[in-house]
Order: structure tokens, then C-alpha cells, then sequence
């Protein structure tokens, strides 16, 4: 390699370095003059903001309280083909030093989530047009001092124009009930005692109802062990009733054997007797005749059937005797275990009616648990502002209100229990997208505002074709809250609207983009310093404060100094 060759290669080497050193002075002046941007307040004290208004075609953030405008600074919206979605949104989750751990690590200081597919508000850099991937960044300063001011729920326009909130009364919107928001803190006081009682109740009748159902299937048992008895009682005394009947039987034919044997053996005898008479008349003693000596024989054996007969006739009497006890003993036992069966059928019968009716209790009680708790917790949401969204694309009136409950993975849980049918009038016709919020107390109860974004239908004409049901108003206006607001619009609700959001919806005719996942950063390229976005080069250092998304994607973390910032800061 020639000297000259080696003298070009080291000033080319030199010139990117020089280039290098430019721009990193150039991006840390930008971001050190961003940082300690705190954008233009209003010439008064300033409340809390109760909504802001980002309009991308000025790209500028406006936050109200309830008099106005207080505070507004310059903004960065999403590029072409990662717009931030123009629409109706509310703060959902807060994060005071935000990192994406799906786009890069990218921080996301003071962070205020809009959606959870990965929208937020939060400090970046601004280079004067739209160069985020769908968030909504904020100047450093300003994001910080607006961080501590904001609450969960607070209201969020995106507007693809300048939009502003005007004052509006109209006959459709809340009115509160003055008795009614008087009584609504002590009412939820006292329907909270009830719903802990009412915890408590249920407890004790569940372990009454166990106890009385342990109790019940003791006295089954028991009756049961009673009635098998009363069984072997009765068959016993049947047994016994049965041998006494052949004892008696067997003693009837003893003494019908002793009769007949007594007779033959009298008859015996007489015979005998008529012998010997005759023998001592017609010959000597020595000499007996043949008759006389079978005389004696049959004597001699009658005498052994009598004597036999007798002891039948005693053995029979002796089973007799004993047959008659035994039935004695077993009618007593049958007696006795009848009492006992009546005695455990009566108890189990009431055993029985007792667990049914501790069931019942113990059924009623949880029932009373469910009614109390919906009560308390309609009741404490009473005491919270109120949303309402009409869809004039679904037909339905939605309601959210904030629980205060936060969720493990992040955000706060809206109460969604009211969801009915609308009627809006020429369904087929465009409403537009309106705004309408309770900025503080008034005269006549709230004073309102009305924000349009989508003009369909002039506001005023957009409430006028709806009839919102008046179960719904008798449930929720008597204590309508300031910062309780009317939504109505030609859109259905976003996906995004779930059980941790208020209300998310985006307007059809405008871009979406931001709603995309981000694709990884190329591997080539690992600081993103040359990407584009549309025909306009922007530094890729813009491109660390893109918005996260529920999809993961691989991470190519840029190489950080001591103090954990990209190391060209």
C-alpha cells in the first residue's frame, strides 16, 4: 500500500470521525435543550387537568383543568405507516422511568400508557415533525412536570386537527341529584358494613349448615343402626314365638303319649290282677300257668311307656317353660329397640330439617353476600366520576367507572357491568365523534364541555338523536361527578378496551399504524443511526423511545455508558 493511499484512508478515517463527533454534540445539545423544555403554562394557577387534547396536524399537546387551558408543548407523533391512531383514549398505567423490553430497551421516562398494545405519552426527543412509532412524545421537562399532576383515567383526545373543548349544556346530559350526592359517601359507609356483615354471615351459616349436616348424617346412621336392630328384635321374638309353638306342640303329644300309655298300663294292670286271681284258684304258686306270665310282661311294659310318657311329658314342659322366657325376652327387646327406632326416627327427621334449613340459611346468605356487595360496590363507584360510550356502530350504551383496584400486571380494573342496547336515531346516518365532559360543579348541577373530532353530526344534533335508557340514568346521574363524560361516536369500542382500560376507541378514517408491532432493528445497523422514514432521513437516536407492544421481539440493546445512557451521550 502506497503513502498516498495510506494518507487518504487516514483522513477519510479522520473526517468520519469528525462526522461522528458532529452529530453526537449536535443530538446531546438537542436532547439537553429538550430535557429542559417545560413547554408554554397559562398566565393563572392552574388546577388539576382533567383532559389533554394532542392534535397531530399541529403537533402540539394541550392539557385543561376546569377552566381552561393551563399548560401545552410541542409533541412527536408517529411517522408514516406507524401513526399514532387519532381517537378517544384514557391514561392507563403510569411509569415514572419507563424501558421497553421488546423495542430495544428504548426508555420511556415518565411514561403514561394509552393502550395496552403500546401507545403512551412520554419524554422524548422532538425534532419538530412526527418521528415516533405511534406514541406521543413530550418534551423531558415538560413530561416530568406533568407526570405528578395526572391521574389514572384521565381523559386522552387524539385528534387528527386542532381541537379544543367548548362550554355545552344540553337536556341529555347528567344531572345530579344535590340530595342524592349528600347521602352518597355515608350510603356507601353503610352498605360497606352490610357487605362485611353480610361476609360474616355467610361464614357462620356455611359452618352452622356443615354442622347440621354432620349432625343429620349422624342421626341417619343412628337410625339406621336402629331399624336393623328393631329387624333382628322382631325376627328374634318371631324365632322365639315359633319355638314355643313347637314346644307346646311337642308338649300336647307327650301327654297324649302319657294318657295312652297311663290307660294301657291301668289296662295292663287289670289284666294282670284278673290272672293271678285265676291261677291261685285252679293251681299251686310254684306252678303258674303261661297266661299269667304274659300278663306280667305286658304290665311290666306298659309301666316302661308310661314311665317314658312321664319324662316326655316333662322334657316338653321344661321346653315349654323355656320357649315362654325366651319370648318374653325377646318381646322386651323388641319393645325396647321399637322405642329406641321411634326415638331415632325422630330425631333424624329433625336433624333433617335442620340441615335443610341451615342449607337454606347458609343459600340465603350468600344470595344476601351478593346482593350487598353489588350494592356496596354500586355505591362506592357512586362516589367515582362515571363514563358513558354510545356506539352508533354497535347500538349499544357501554359504562365504565374506575374501581381503584390495581391488577398484578399493571393498570386499574374499570367496572363494565352496564352494557345495554341504545337507540339512536337514523342509525344509518353519520354521528361523528364527540366529547363530552363534566368539567366541574355549576349552577345547575355540572357544567360541560364538548370536544368534536369526527364532525358526522354537530354535537349538539349527535345528542339529540340519542335516547339513552332510563334505568341507566336513574342508576348513574343522581351523583354524576365532575370529569364524568358522554361519549358518542360513529366507532364500535377498540379491541383494546378491556377490563383494565376506560374506554379506547380510534377513528376508522384516520391512519392506525402505531397499533403495528415494530420489526427489529436491523442487525447491521445496531444504534439505528440511518434508518428512514418515508423520503425524509431522520438520526436513528430518535428511534430509542419507540412504544412497547404486547408482541415480544428480539432486542438488539445499543452498548450503554456509566450511567447507563447510549454510549454517545
Amino acid at each position: 500500500m502506497t503513502q498516498s493511499t495510506v494518507r487518504r484512508l487516514a483522513l477519510s478515517v479522520v473526517a468520519t470521525i469528525a462526522a461522528i463527533a458532529a452529530l453526537t454534540a449536535m443530538t446531546t445539545d438537542a436532547w439537553a435543550r429538550e430535557r429542559g423544555s417545560s413547554g408554554e403554562a397559562a398566565a393563572r394557577d392552574a388546577g388539576e387537568p382533567i383532559m389533554a387534547i394532542v392534535s397531530i396536524k399541529s403537533q402540539q399537546v394541550t392539557f385543561y383543568d376546569a377552566d381552561g387551558w393551563i399548560v401545552r408543548a410541542p409533541v412527536s407523533t408517529g411517522v408514516k405507516g406507524r401513526e399514532t391512531p387519532a381517537g378517544v383514549f384514557a391514561v392507563l398505567q403510569k411509569n415514572i422511568d419507563h424501558r421497553s423490553n421488546l423495542y430495544d430497551d428504548a426508555h420511556m421516562p415518565h411514561m403514561q400508557r394509552l393502550t395496552w398494545n403500546g401507545i403512551a405519552m412520554h419524554g422524548g426527543p422532538l425534532p419538530g415533525y412526527a418521528a415516533s412509532h405511534g406514541c406521543v412524545r413530550m418534551p423531558y421537562g415538560f413530561a416530568d412536570r406533568m407526570f405528578d399532576t395526572t391521574r389514572i383515567g384521565m381523559r386522552v383526545i387524539i385528534s387528527p386537527d386542532d381541537a379544543a373543548p367548548v362550554e355545552f349544556s344540553h337536556a341529555a346530559l347528567l344531572v345530579p341529584n344535590a340530595e342524592a350526592m349528600a347521602a352518597a359517601p355515608q350510603r356507601a359507609e353503610t352498605l360497606a358494613r352490610d357487605a362485611a356483615e353480610a361476609v360474616k354471615a355467610v361464614e357462620e351459616t356455611k359452618k352452622a349448615a356443615k354442622q347440621a349436616a354432620r349432625e343429620a348424617a349422624s342421626a341417619k346412621a343412628s337410625l339406621r343402626k336402629a331399624e336393623r336392630q328393631k329387624s333382628s328384635a322382631d325376627a328374634d321374638l318371631a324365632a322365639a314365638e315359633k319355638a314355643l309353638d313347637k314346644a307346646r306342640s311337642s308338649e300336647a303329644k307327650a301327654q297324649e303319649q302319657g294318657l295312652k300309655a297311663a290307660a294301657k298300663a291301668a289296662e295292663a294292670g287289670a289284666t294282670l290282677d284278673i290272672g293271678k286271681a285265676d291261677t291261685d284258684a285252679k293251681v299251686e304258686v310254684a306252678a303258674k300257668p303261661a297266661d299269667a306270665a304274659k300278663a306280667e310282661r305286658q304290665k311290666s311294659s306298659a309301666d316302661a311307656d308310661l314311665a317314658a310318657a312321664e319324662k316326655a311329658i316333662a322334657s316338653a314342659q321344661s321346653n315349654v317353660a323355656k320357649a315362654e322366657e325366651r319370648k318374653l325376652k325377646a318381646a322386651a327387646k323388641a319393645t325396647e329397640v321399637s322405642a329406641k327406632l321411634d326415638a331415632a326416627r325422630a330425631d333424624a327427621t329433625s336433624k333433617a330439617d335442620a340441615a335443610t334449613k341451615a342449607a337454606e340459611a347458609a343459600k340465603a346468605a350468600v344470595t344476601r353476600k351478593t346482593e350487598t356487595a353489588k350494592a356496596a360496590d354500586e355505591a362506592k363507584l357512586a362516589l367515582v366520576p362515571v363514563s358513558l360510550y354510545i356506539s352508533r356502530a354497535t347500538q349499544k350504551l357501554y359504562v365504565r367507572r374506575n374501581t381503584g383496584k390495581p391488577w398484578p400486571d399493571g393498570g386499574e380494573v374499570f367496572d363494565a357491568t352496564i352494557e345495554v342496547p341504545v337507540t339512536i336515531r337514523d342509525p344509518e346516518r353519520p354521528i361523528g365523534t364527540h366529547v363530552f365532559t363534566a368539567m366541574a360543579q355549576g349552577d345547575a348541577g355540572l357544567r360541560w364541555t364538548a370536544v368534536t373530532i369526527d364532525s358526522g353530526d354537530e354535537a349538539k344534533n349527535a345528542l339529540d338523536r340519542v335516547s339513552i335508557p332510563q334505568d341507566v340514568l336513574d342508576r348513574i346521574a343522581p351523583t354524576a361527578l365532575p370529569r364524568s363524560s358522554i361519549i358518542v361516536s360513529d366507532e364500535p369500542l377498540s379491541r383494546e378496551t378491556n377490563y383494565r382500560t376506560e374506554f379506547v376507541a380510534v377513528l376508522s378514517n384516520q391512519p392506525q399504524g402505531g397499533f403495528k408491532t415494530r420489526k427489529p432493528t436491523p442487525p447491521a445497523d445496531p444504534w439505528g443511526m440511518f434508518p428512514a422514514s418515508g423520503n425524509n432521513w431522520q438520526p436513528g437516536f430518535f428511534n430509542f423511545w419507540d412504544q412497547p407492544s404486547q408482541k415480544r421481539q428480539p432486542s438488539n440493546k445499543p452498548k450503554r455508558g456509566p450511567q447507563g445512557k447510549p454510549f454517545f451521550w
